[in-house]
């Protein structure tokens, strides 16, 4: 049944050798022109912070680098896919091989493999390597470029309610009863949402219950009198657990991590539908690549000498970014509730999947 689906394995080699090799070389020409321009904008912000160097400047690029990789990865196998066919056409190999009896699906079968065997890989990089490396960019960005704290799980610019007040705090670390919160601020307020007092403290640890801030200073606000107070337990009705779902960044946790979290917020009653979307889009958006070869594929037939492979090569790559965009636009539709979860990040790949099919069907036509 397989021979019926491929050519023959020597065409399947060939075809597929050629087309990774393309995929391997726009990736790393498109990494290498992007991480040059985001060091030029990004060094000085760097740079800027006291003791920063050229050890942090690697840090930022080996940080940043799999973000790179795990987004332009599809974009790689649409150009790749253009690349691969346009000579293939233009020297009239495809011609062959349809004369030798082989349908468009059986031309397009081993480019089809190989991206299927593509996005496994980005699946498995984006949840071992991408997942960790943005999370850790994300908190480093957030505090701009000053270092991060020791601590495990570290997450950044927190804003958790109170009741009537307002807890802040700039990076909280660790988990459980070993929260860490740093650089704290607890507003309280009154009815009306006006603040009363301002408490700071550059510490606080959970309570049992509450949390404590350590030496913290009281800003009156109707007075407008600054004083030093001892320890003081502020926010008694946030829990550890609470903390630690308050400010969840999907792109920065793996696709079991962020189920669990995901998980405890609704058990808390919160709205989680632009998680939902980011979930099924860790499964979705490698698929991508497997579609690329797909919608590229309208390059590769017609006859070269028509004057028309251009024309076809540029609408292969307006069939690709088109997904891209519509892609986005339906997750954006799906983070406020316009789509369900499942339709925002599944409806683009199986509209675009449609559209490559018909378009191959007609070309077998």
């Amino acid at each position: 049944m397989l021979s019926s689906l491929f050519p023959s394995r020597t065409i399947t080699l060939y075809l597929a050798k050629m087309f990774i090799t393309r995929i391997l070389g726009v990736l790393v020409l498109l990494v290498i022109i992007l991480q040059a321009l985001q060091l030029l904008s990004e060094s000085g912000d760097i740079l800027a912070v006291p003791g920063n160097g050229q050890a942090e400047i690697w840090r930022y690029v080996q940080l940043n680098v799999p973000q790179l990789i795990a987004r332009f990865l599809p974009y790689s196998v649409l150009l790749a896919t253009l690349f691969t066919f346009w000579p293939l056409n233009q020297n009239s190999e495809v011609i062959a091989m349809r004369a030798a009896g082989l349908s468009a699906h059986q031309v397009l079968a081993p480019l089809l493999l190989t991206a299927g065997i593509v996005s496994l890989v980005s699946f498995t990089f984006n949840e071992t390597v991408v997942a960790k490396s943005t999370g850790t960019l994300k908190v480093w960005t957030d505090l701009r470029y000053y270092p991060i704290p020791a601590q495990s799980g570290v997450r950044s610019n927190l804003y958790m309610r109170d009741g009537l007040n307002i807890l802040t705090a700039r990076t909280v670390s660790g988990s459980g009863s070993a929260t860490v919160m740093d650089d704290v601020t607890y507003y309280r307020r009154d009815p009306g949402g006006a603040v009363l007092e301002q408490l700071r403290s550059s510490r606080a640890t959970f309570a049992a219950p509450g949390w404590r801030l350590q030496a913290p200073t009281s800003f009156i606000v109707a007075t407008t009198q600054t004083s030093k107070l001892g320890d003081t337990v502020v926010a008694q009705t946030l829990t550890p657990a609470q903390v630690a779902i308050t400010k969840v960044n999907p792109d920065g946790e793996n696709i079991v991590s962020l189920g669990q979290k995901i998980d405890a917020l609704r058990a808390e009653g919160r709205r989680t539908d632009e998680l939902d979307s980011k979930w099924w889009h860790k499964i979705a958006g490698p698929l991508s690549a497997l579609l690329m070869p797909l919608l590229g594929s309208v390059a590769a037939f017609g006859l070269a000498r028509s004057g028309q492979l251009l024309v076809r090569a540029i609408a292969g790559m307006a069939l690709g970014f088109t997904y891209f965009v519509v892609d986005n636009a339906a997750l954006a539709m799906g983070n406020f509730g316009g789509y369900p979860p499942m339709i925002a990040a599944w409806a683009p790949f199986v509209l675009f999947f449609l559209v490559g099919e018909t378009v191959l069907i007609r070309t077998e036509e």
